[in-house]
């Protein structure tokens, strides 16, 4: 999911207003909750997104799911995102929102991908290096991937380590077709 510059600014503006009411770990579990409600389910966005549907329905309808379920700051700004009929980049806010918090905290994600999935000693020889790499705290997040056979692909921010067995043999296949040895007639 891509973050907008839209929905960069109104995520900005959620956290400063949350960090000023003191609900800003709330605000963050509540994102965190929307976020996941609009991976798991395209329909929701979809929905969001529509044209043909009305705001206040759109209102009606986040009231009924969220009821009881989100703190008063966030409740309050998804009701203002709404009116201002900037629902359409409520996935996205979120998005930004948690990417944010987790920049603002010095909160690092891992995302480790195996063929397999991975046991709870290599679970956590992969946050001890990860964690010895800077002073920041370290979520990992783990990914199943068939087609890389075997090995890891570990990515921290920006930066990836590839030890598949997909790219290994890749990387062979192509010297194989690059062979200086053989002679062209």
């Amino acid at each position: 999911m891509q973050g907008t510059r839209v929905a960069s600014r109104y995520a900005k503006s959620f956290i400063d207003l949350s960090t000023e009411q003191g609900v800003l770990e709330q605000a963050y579990s509540d994102m965190k909750s929307i976020l996941s409600l609009c991976e798991s389910n395209p329909d929701f966005v979809n929905f969001l997104k529509s044209p043909l549907i009305k705001t206040d329905k759109k209102q009606a309808v986040l009231k009924e799911i969220f009821e009881g379920k989100l703190n008063k700051v966030t409740d309050a700004y998804i009701q203002l995102i709404t009116s201002k009929k900037r629902e359409i980049y409520l996935a996205e806010i979120a998005f930004e929102f948690v990417n944010q918090y987790k920049e603002k905290k010095k909160i690092l994600t891992a995302v480790i991908t195996t063929a397999k999935g991975i046991d709870d000693v290599i679970r956590k020889e992969i946050m001890d290096i990860v964690k010895g790499t800077g002073n920041s705290e370290v979520v990992l997040q783990e990914k199943i991937n068939t087609d890389i056979i075997g090995g890891f692909i570990l990515r921290i921010g920006d930066k990836q380590v590839d030890a598949s067995i997909a790219r290994k043999l890749n990387t062979l296949k192509r010297s194989f077709k690059e062979n200086p040895y053989i002679k062209e007639i």
